[in-house]
């Protein structure tokens, strides 16, 4: 399936064969301290920057219902971030998950983010579209 939109990934969970537990990883723009002169141009134009993974949740696709759920939700928090990154877990037996057992791949996906080796997540802003990272 295409994921153009949150809305799809949380549809695409749902069509699962076995329960899924959606991991979010939400991550803002930071410019590192050895910046260059051009990096801190670009990171002031609203380009480049380091992401720092700020905070992560899981969910079952049950209890999201809505890409504004999920924001609301991390508004609660007081961190500020500007993309948030999407994977999921697969149950089995007929069971999502539980979230103790999103405890590991929650911080593999924050390591992961830290490291910039981002391939496996799908990346969404804050108005729920997917994301290009380059």
């Amino acid at each position: 399936m295409n994921i153009a939109s949150f809305d799809d990934l949380l549809q695409a969970a749902r069509q699962q064969t076995q329960p899924q537990r959606l991991l979010f990883v939400f991550a803002s723009a930071d410019l590192p301290d050895d910046s260059t002169a051009a990096q801190r141009d670009s990171f002031l134009a609203g380009e480049g920057g380091a992401l720092v993974p700020t905070m992560c949740v899981d969910k079952t696709a049950e209890e999201l219902l809505t890409f504004s759920d999920l924001v609301q939700e991390s508004t609660q928090f007081g961190q500020e971030w500007s993309i948030v990154f999407a994977a999921a877990l697969s149950g089995s037996g007929g069971l999502a998950p539980t979230s103790e057992a999103a405890e590991k791949p929650l911080q593999q996906m924050v390591e992961a983010i830290k490291a910039g080796t981002l391939g496996t997540y799908i990346p969404f802003d804050r108005q729920g579209q997917p994301v290009m990272l380059a």
